[in-house]
């Protein structure tokens, strides 16, 4: 059973969308990156702020988890730009030039020299009509939520390539179960014969040993060297790991609790483990796991 990924999303995405009218040019910067819960910061610049609580709530609608950072920037158009001179500035600056007449010999300004002097022309802030404040804002929050959508896009495919990496480190694993299954020392056979060498020893150095004793050691030998209960759990736990990518939607905390799971029995397993063959696979195991592990960090 190989399992069919849902639409799985990654916490990692970035997106930008840019707009304007005849006035003002603006664009929106999303990013997000892993985080445990969904955690929205925007930067906003100054007149902007009533955009905050629907940055947030767009945000929420498209992301589970994960850090999100939302940068609006917002310039006024060059071609609308309007200049006032300084006449104050100008006037000190013709003062000074009369002053040194006769003291520099140099030819006098042009005037596109004079204009380009730092202050003597000055942007000038024209008010909008409260009707196109409001036609702009709107236009703004469409780009906002065209930015979310190709966000959202981006998730998804990092996500559809996350799953299909998933998909394939519990096949790793899987395959590494099956090896510890048929390894020698986890078959009846191989525990008959350890548990006989042990009784021989047993009794060549005590000369006679209760029956109770002896169902006891063996009790006792038997339970620490069977792996099948762990074998039967990583079994359940790739099933269910395998189930949630069938499902799809906000699943990375569940699949990271199930990677825990996972370690458990692993670490488990190799506790149990008196055979070097077994012990490799447990090793292998562990290492398919934290794989496992890495890539599941990033998965909504």
């Amino acid at each position: 059973m190989t399992g069919q990924s849902a639409v799985v999303h990654s916490m990692t995405g970035f997106a930008r969308q840019e707009g304007g009218d005849d006035s003002v040019a603006w664009a929106w910067e999303l990013k997000t990156v892993n985080g445990r819960s969904l955690d929205v910061r925007s930067r906003l610049p100054s007149g902007y702020e009533a955009l905050d609580p629907i940055v947030r709530k767009a945000v929420a609608a498209v992301c589970h988890r994960g850090n999100a950072q939302v940068n609006l920037v917002v310039k006024r158009s060059e071609a609308a730009q309007a200049w006032q001179l300084n006449e104050d500035l100008l006037q000190q600056v013709l003062e000074v030039m009369e002053d040194l007449r006769g003291r520099v010999d140099a030819a006098p300004p042009r005037l596109d020299g004079l204009l380009a002097l730092r202050g003597i022309l000055e942007p000038v802030e024209e008010e909008d009509s409260p009707e196109q404040r409001d036609a702009r804002l709107r236009r703004i929050e469409d780009d906002l939520h065209q930015a979310l959508k190709a966000l959202a896009g981006m998730r998804s495919d990092e996500g559809t390539r996350l799953a299909e990496l998933v998909q394939g480190h519990l096949g790793s694993i899987e395959t590494l179960c099956a090896a510890a299954a048929a390894c020698a020392a986890t078959q009846p056979d191989a525990l008959r014969r350890r548990l006989r060498e042990q009784l021989d020893l047993l009794l060549s150095e005590t000369g006679g040993v209760a029956e109770d004793r002896l169902a006891q050691e063996a009790a006792i030998l038997v339970s620490k060297a069977d792996v099948r209960e762990e074998l039967d759990r990583l079994a359940a736990h790739i099933e269910a790991a395998r189930d949630l990518l069938g499902q799809g939607g906000a699943i990375g905390r569940k699949l990271d609790f199930l990677c825990q799971e996972f370690n458990r029995e692993a670490n488990t397993l190799c506790s149990k483990s008196a055979d070097v063959e077994l012990t490799r696979i447990g090793l292998d195991l562990k290492s398919a796991i934290e794989q496992l592990r890495e890539q599941v960090q990033n998965i909504e």
